[in-house]
């Protein structure tokens, strides 16, 4: 009875009976189409999950329940189960690798015209992450969303007006305790702390007698320092975020700094996971890309694709930072500092970082018990 009910809820007779090979129906029964065909499947099951857990998670903090900060568990285990589950499907490749580019071959032409581009869940999971419309590459000449029509285009629509989880995490930087000009003034600080620190690592350098690597070590500084002192140039900041190469407003780069700086910090431990989470599955999104580059250009060279795209050209152009989401957490170790740089907590914003700011009225309200 239980085995009964069981398959019943999951819908196993419709699952396991989904496969319809284009080879059979053509009379010409090709047997590795139905691994292809079970493969693709998975994927878009898997695809579903991270959809569910995504839209979980942007509504925790598009309510504002991410202010109560033991919702952050809640938080980091979903965005950590994404990442796992894009491990899984960068692994998975290793199933399709084992059919050989002759067996792929003998069934490709019944696939024409569909394609690998044509995932409608794979386009909702780029636009809620938050890859930029600005930034994508077209598809055979024409905007993404051309290649989908009907309800599939509106839902495309539909996810281009919410909130992105870049977005939403943004948002949530800028709030980062710490950051007030008429309080700790951590950016302030930092600013000054770097400043000194610099001025007194080239008055070191320059106390020591000539040596061969002494223009090295002159030469390294000034490089160090121009980096540094381009942290602070918002100006450059705003130029950088109009052609895309940043993604987070300068007050959202300050609040993830300072959770970088201060993650031993009880309050910063948990929004430090999170920050990390986030790099590991846009990590995980490149190599997923990189692996289906890999495997395109494996079993059908430089070919046109199935969809009429130019295929392994057109897939090996989505590899750059243009479509990685937190760029911009990647690029904080660019600015590294020496720990006692790093501006002295005082004890007031000290005792602060080691207390959670609970709301007890939204922790158990009906509406976060998902």
């Amino acid at each position: 009875m239980l085995k009964f009910k069981l398959c019943f809820s999951l819908k196993l007779d419709k699952i396991i009976n989904a496969q319809e090979l284009q080879s059979e129906k053509n009379g010409n029964k090709i047997h590795d189409e139905h691994l292809f065909i079970i493969t693709h499947q998975a994927y878009e099951l898997w695809f579903k999950q991270i959809l569910w857990e995504l839209d979980s998670v942007r509504a925790i903090f598009e309510n504002g329940h991410v202010r109560d900060e033991r919702n952050m568990l809640k938080v980091i285990s979903r965005i950590h189960r994404i990442a796992i589950i894009f491990k899984l499907l960068v692994d998975q490749f290793a199933v399709l690798e084992t059919m050989t580019t002759p067996d792929f071959f003998d069934f490709r032409n019944y696939l024409v015209p569909a394609s690998g581009f044509q995932s409608l869940q794979f386009r909702l999971l780029e636009n809620k992450i938050g890859v930029p419309e600005s930034l994508r590459v077209p598809y055979n000449r024409k905007h993404y969303k051309d290649n989908f029509k009907g309800k599939d285009n509106e839902l495309l629509l539909q996810s281009e007006l919410e909130p992105t989880l870049l977005l939403l995490v943004e948002q949530w930087l800028e709030r980062t305790p710490g950051l007030e000009p008429d309080g700790f003034d951590f950016w302030g600080k930092l600013k000054i702390n770097i400043e000194s620190g610099l001025k007194e690592e080239f008055a070191s350098i320059q106390s020591k007698p000539a040596f061969e690597g002494k223009e090295d070590m002159l030469w390294e500084h000034n490089k160090h320092k121009e980096v540094l002192t381009s942290l602070f140039d918002e100006r450059r900041h705003e130029h950088l975020l109009s052609k895309g190469e940043r993604r987070i407003s300068y007050k959202a780069l300050q609040g993830a700094l300072m959770i970088y700086f201060y993650r031993e910090e009880p309050r910063f431990q948990v929004p430090f996971q999170l920050l990390n989470s986030l790099m590991d599955i846009d990590a995980l999104m490149t190599k997923w890309r990189y692996n289906h580059v890999c495997l395109v250009q494996r079993m059908i060279g430089s070919k046109a694709g199935t969809g009429g795209s130019s295929g392994y050209h057109y897939l090996r152009s989505t590899m750059s930072d243009r479509y990685k989401v937190f760029v911009d957490l990647f690029n904080l170790a660019t600015f590294l500092v020496p720990r006692q740089w790093i501006p002295k907590l005082t004890s007031s914003i000290h005792k602060f970082l080691h207390t959670a700011e609970c709301c007890d009225s939204s922790y158990f309200s009906g509406e976060e018990s998902d």
